[in-house]
């Protein structure tokens, strides 16, 4: 009687999807000019097309550190719960 194969888990799964979404939100937000490209409103005399992006630079480390994480979480899910 031949082996059945070991059940993989799937490789699309709601964290991988969360996972994917955080990685490119960034450059959704960066490639669409059109929703920044503007002066107005000024923060603390910086025009808004300059504090817009940087801004993101923040949001998008802390988005790829959610995403790592989330990541991390993932494959030790997917080891059977070992360390790494």
């Amino acid at each position: 009687m031949p082996e059945e194969p070991e059940e993989k888990p799937p490789t699309v799964t709601p964290v991988r999807v969360v996972i994917a979404l955080c990685l490119i939100a960034p450059f959704v937000a960066m490639l669409w000019v059109g929703s920044y490209a503007k002066i107005d409103p000024t923060f603390i005399g910086i025009p808004f097309f300059y504090w817009y992006q940087m801004l993101w630079v923040l949001i998008s480390t802390a988005l790829t550190m959610i995403a790592y994480k989330l990541w991390q979480r993932d494959q030790r899910a997917r080891k059977g719960g070992a360390s790494a």
